[in-house]
């Protein structure tokens, strides 16, 4: 039902420098495997088959990696060592990637307009590589897919976040109508904590209907020059139904150095 998924990876990873100045911040490993390969993954198991990339400059690694490499295949057989790249070798046999050029970064709502061309005219998930979600069972899009096929709306991801830090989210307000599913009234990008409408912040999932697009073509920039994806769901909420939906699973917030540091050691011990 949902077979592309769009991957924002344009971005610069400033927290992340010097690493990132030639590494694309996506291609930081949590143990042996890059970020964005966990989210990859995740969008396969949701049913997505074809990977939608918005790059920029510098993320050459990002289309190389999703790329057969017939020299190291070659090396690793005859090391009798060719299982090193089984996984990676499986999504690439059983999934097309298609990449476009974010020109200038401004914003995540301007990020996933870039990639309309990719998209067309169908609904199609998003993941922000730097969210690593783990799960032992569906994963996060997976479980918002299944929220599709009921609702057929645009759903976000969302959890519970202390109030100190909502003014790093998008905060969403709404009334719950199923266990853990909310229907949006409205929402604030990255509230004051006295300003925010609850402390349910959005997180680096997405499943969006297609008209998105024309609502982010028509949604104003903000005082940083930034199209903000917050701003064009809110007046999605305002015209038809636009869900809220708090995930089953663990969420690391990769795009800081304490989220990625606690990813590693988490996952290396749950080995």
């Amino acid at each position: 039902m949902i077979s592309k998924c769009l991957f924002p990876a344009a971005g610069y990873g400033t927290r992340f420098l010097p690493a990132t100045k030639a590494i694309p911040k996506e291609m930081l490993p949590v143990n042996t495997k890059p970020l964005i390969q966990y989210g990859v993954e995740e969008a396969i198991q949701a049913g997505c088959n074809t990977m939608a990339i918005v790059t920029g400059r510098g993320k050459r690694a990002i289309e190389d990696h999703f790329d057969i490499s017939y020299e190291l295949e070659h090396q690793l057989k005859s090391a009798k060592k060719e299982h090193l790249l089984k996984d990676i070798r499986e999504i690439i046999d059983n999934s097309s990637f298609t990449y476009i050029r974010q020109n200038e970064m401004k914003g995540l709502g301007h990020a996933i307009l870039t990639g309309e061309r990719l998209i067309g005219k169908e609904s199609f998930g998003v993941i922000l590589a730097d969210d690593l979600c783990i799960n032992t069972g569906l994963s996060v899009l997976a479980q918002m897919v299944k929220l599709y096929a009921k609702y057929k709306c645009s759903i976000v991801a969302i959890q519970e976040v202390e109030v100190e830090n909502l003014n790093k989210y998008g905060v969403i307000c709404g009334k719950e109508i199923e266990s853990d599913i909310f229907e949006i009234s409205n929402m604030i990008e990255k509230p004051e904590p006295k300003d925010a409408p609850s402390n349910l912040a959005v997180i680096g999932r997405y499943i969006l209907t297609p008209d998105i697009f024309e609502i982010l073509r028509d949604t104003l920039p903000d005082k940083k020059g930034e199209i903000q994806i917050t701003d064009a769901l809110n007046k999605q909420a305002q015209e038809k139904r636009v869900l809220a939906y708090k995930f089953k699973g663990v969420r690391y917030d990769c795009g800081s150095i304490e989220g990625f540091v606690k990813a590693n050691v988490d996952l290396f011990n749950s080995l």
